[in-house]
């Protein structure tokens, strides 16, 4: 935790966790303002987490969250009666701090406040407001004609399909003038997150700093996106820094609603309520699979599209292996709730699967969605849609419950011009390219193309868009590349086994190994050992070096 000082009544932070909040109070602050949106990062807990702490401690907690980069003049307006409202001294958090610093300074330019006062105070704090004093300046909007900075490729993302795309350009063009944009200063390797959640990885084995990833000779420019501006091939940033490109490829990620299901984000890490998809909870997973001796352990299962489709399903059958091995599975329930009518959506994994829901001798419940969960009453409920598309409210107890939230695209690409009517980025599910904007490529999880959501889609699409991103920008010749669809699911159905799924678009099987070595549609021992000890490195090593192992794109036609 840094916590910078903006006066006497206000110091900012970038994200905070709920165990900082002790010295926040110990250092003398009476009140905290969260300005970040829940489910912004994957290892950010949410705003209700951190009010029980506050408020145990004597603090005043507030959010107020603001979209990454779109910090109105509305806001800043709220932001300083709320601020009048609360004891002083305040401390206010948001992903970097950035956007905290914005609303202060917008607040205080409306009062009246000298723009050089707020540029020396912030920048002594750390933050460059300049562009900020700019769009003041232009009587609240940014100027795009003049750029902060200039690069023949942006990339938006740091996750696994923005950094593959960064090493996969430079292996081809290594003098090729890139810029990547992600606030984050940690990269995960999420597919981990399910081990993790099993008591097989270390939670710290899946996470390394962005700096320690990001290709030599690419820029990396540490801040948010706020908006598009693509007729002038320009990109607004945190702090209203523009940024202006030739090509530009889009990969933020997906966006996880712990707030869209009623009550969650309150009993998240405690009373049994539990989620592999973030990265702080995942370790509490396995303490509560480990803690059970008896009782209903619920997994749920939440509408597509959501990443990695089997991971709702594999910590069930890791959880509930862990306690047929422990002789305690016979009394422990165990249920799956989908809000899907099928076990998973390509069938010929089906009977695999269902042999192993039959081992655990688990309950399906599909089109079943979770709606509201009060953990310290250890009551789940949900809304249940029946063949002529009736629904009923359906409630169960449960003395462990795993949750996935429902999953949307990010905040600025749902209202951007890049997006589609449902809010993801439009793109060819062939070539990637934006359907209507040139110059513009989508891949990994917010584009549309209807494959899985997964870090294998990923490994395949950077090839494809890097080498029509370099054949658009005319530095190769040759027939587009094209993406299949190709997505793998590793369905850990019990520890040292895995039915390996490997398909693409229309659900058709793409096995990349003979059957003789691994049947993808039987549960496999040399899977499991494919995923505990080859993937990793792969993904590390090669995947974000730009080394396309089984990854070399296909050429149309």
């Amino acid at each position: 935790m840094t916590i910078r000082a903006i006066n006497a009544g206000l110091s900012v932070s970038p994200q905070i966790l709920p165990a900082d909040i002790a010295a926040i109070a110990a250092a003398g602050f009476r009140s905290v303002i969260c300005n970040r949106p829940d489910g912004e990062g994957a290892d950010q807990p949410a705003f209700a987490e951190i009010e029980t702490v506050a408020r145990a401690a004597g603090l005043q907690a507030a959010y107020q969250p603001v979209i990454s980069g779109q910090v109105k003049d509305s806001d800043a307006e709220a932001f300083g009666a709320l601020f009048a409202t609360l004891p002083k001294p305040v401390f206010a958090y948001c992903r970097s701090g950035t956007r905290s610093a914005t609303l202060w300074s917008l607040s205080e330019a409306a009062h009246g406040r000298p723009l050089p006062e707020i540029l020396a105070t912030t920048r002594a704090a750390g933050y460059d407001m300049a562009a900020v004093a700019r769009r003041i300046a232009n009587g609240g909007r940014t100027p795009t004609e003049q750029a902060d900075a200039t690069h023949e490729v942006v990339i938006i993302g740091g996750g696994a399909a923005g950094i593959a795309l960064a090493s996969s350009l430079k292996a081809r063009k290594p003098d090729l003038d890139i810029a990547l944009i992600d606030p984050a200063d940690i990269h995960y390797y999420q597919p981990g997150w399910t081990m993790v959640g099993a008591g097989v990885f270390d939670p710290q084995t899946t996470a390394k700093t962005m700096a320690s990833l990001i290709p030599a000779g690419v820029r990396w420019i540490k801040a948010a996106v706020a908006a598009f501006e693509p007729e002038r091939s320009a990109v607004i940033l945190d702090g209203c820094r523009v940024v202006k490109y030739r090509a530009l490829a889009v990969a933020p990620g997906i966006k996880l609603n712990w707030a869209g299901i009623e009550g969650l984000a309150g009993t998240l890490g405690r009373n049994g309520v539990t989620s592999n998809y973030r990265y702080d909870l995942a370790p509490y997973t396995w303490e509560c699979v480990q803690g059970l001796k008896a009782g209903r352990a619920v997994f749920t299962q939440p509408p597509m599209p959501i990443k990695c489709a089997g991971a709702p399903q594999k910590a069930l059958y890791l959880s509930a292996d862990h306690w047929l091995r422990s002789r305690r599975l016979n009394d422990i329930a165990v249920e799956f709730y989908n809000a899907g009518a099928v076990l998973f959506g390509v069938k010929d994994y089906v009977p695999a699967l269902m042999s192993y829901i039959e081992r655990y001798h688990a309950q399906l419940h599909f089109q079943h969605t979770l709606t509201k969960v009060d953990g310290p009453a250890r009551r789940a409920w949900f809304r249940r849609t029946d063949a002529e598309g009736a629904t009923t409210m359906v409630e169960t107890d449960f003395d462990m419950l795993h949750v996935v939230p429902p999953q949307v695209a990010p905040d600025f690409i749902r209202v951007s011009p890049l997006a589609d009517a449902a809010g993801w980025v439009d793109v060819d599910q062939a070539t990637l390219r934006h359907r209507t904007l040139p110059g513009i490529y989508g891949l990994g999880d917010a584009c549309n193309a209807p494959n899985a959501k997964t870090a294998a889609a990923a490994r395949k699409q950077a090839p494809v868009v890097a080498h029509n991103l370099l054949k658009d920008l005319g530095a190769i010749q040759g027939a587009d590349a094209v993406y299949d669809g190709y997505g793998s699911c590793p369905l850990t159905v019990e520890r040292g086994r895995i039915v390996l799924a490997e398909f693409g678009y229309g659900g058709k099987r793409l096995p990349s190994f003979p059957a003789w070595l691994i049947d993808d549609t039987k549960p496999s021992h040399l899977a499991w050992l494919l995923k505990e000890r080859m993937l990793p490195p792969i993904y590390w090593k090669a995947m974000l070096r730009g080394k396309e192992w089984m990854a070399k794109p296909q050429m149309a036609g």
